[in-house]
């Protein structure tokens, strides 16, 4: 009798064991009664997490440098909507983060070189030292994704791709799927285009989370507990994605100057603008030779005519 209770306990204890799991981050570690789970963050500090949603992006960046500083894996080695659309340049950096997961306005990442992001924790000023101002945490309000899809057996119904993809991103981000606006399809570069955007002042809905597990999932290194991808499927036939490129759109426009730009853009404008004004100079002076030349032959002619007169 004791050895049966005592199989029931731990079949009741392996039980509970296998359902405290965290579905949205497959890295985070789970256990007690009630489940609570938690990720390794900076120097190994517990970072707690609520697994019903999406894990905020700036835990998320915590939680892959440290897994980096580790040895362990992270992430496999993917036309702008308008023109103050950003892309993350910068990559991986150690993120400061608010206590909800937000990422802090200025960012340093533990050196003395600051610089201002938005809540996607992209860069947008230029690089400064410690006494760069960030006065406020600026929203993206609209995420253009560029994706590309694998050979298909039959061609991909334009009409059925928004919903498709809209189903999809909601199924697997619990993005609501009016937030997909428009889609673009390009057949022959099998290329998709698809704007997800909230109005100018949302602070509820938060496009950067899932567009940072999609990054995961087309880039082959999944964040959730499954192993599956974002597969949409269009009139039955499934697209399997390859490439992912995102765009970034804030409510207030980025303040980057000439300094972002590399040596080699700068040279170029440099000897472009230079071009510029040699044209310009040698304008000039075939003008004033042709001018010459006719204020010559204007003398010439009135003399010959003064000339004749006499």
């Amino acid at each position: 009798m004791k050895t049966l209770v005592l199989l029931l306990i731990v079949a009741f204890a392996a039980g509970a064991s296998a359902q405290c799991r965290c579905e949205t981050m497959k890295w985070a570690t789970c256990d007690g009664t009630p489940c609570n789970c938690f990720l390794l963050v900076g120097k190994g500090e517990r970072q707690n997490l609520d697994c019903t949603k999406l894990i905020p992006k700036c835990f998320l960046m915590q939680a892959e440098m440290y897994r980096a500083r580790k040895g362990q894996s992270t992430r496999t080695i993917g036309g702008k909507p308008v023109e103050t659309a950003i892309v993350d340049n910068d990559g991986i950096y150690d993120p400061d983060c608010e206590a909800n997961g937000l990422f802090k306005a200025k960012q340093c990442n533990g050196t003395e070189e600051c610089w201002c992001v938005n809540s996607a924790g992209v860069r947008r000023t230029d690089k400064g030292d410690k006494n760069l101002k960030c006065e406020e945490l600026v929203e993206t309000h609209w995420v253009r994704l560029q994706l590309k899809h694998n050979q298909t057996t039959a061609d991909v119904d334009p009409a059925k791709l928004k919903t498709a993809i809209a189903d999809a991103i909601q199924d697997r981000y619990q993005l609501d799927k009016n937030f997909v606006k428009e889609i673009q399809y390009d057949k022959d570069a099998r290329m998709i285009v698809v704007d997800v955007k909230k109005e100018i002042g949302d602070r509820q809905a938060d496009l950067t989370r899932m567009a940072y597990y999609m990054e995961k999932d087309i880039k082959a290194l999944p964040l959730f507990k499954d192993t599956t991808k974002f597969e949409p499927t269009v009139a039955g036939q499934k697209l399997q994605l390859e490439e992912i490129l995102v765009y970034y759109v804030d409510e207030k426009a980025p303040t980057f100057t000439m300094k972002r730009l590399t040596g080699g853009v700068i040279a170029v404008i440099v000897v472009v603008s230079l071009a510029v004004i040699a044209g310009l100079v040698v304008l000039f002076l075939s003008r004033k030779r042709d001018r010459a030349r006719y204020e010559k032959t204007q003398q010439r002619e009135l003399e010959e005519v003064q000339h004749a007169l006499s």
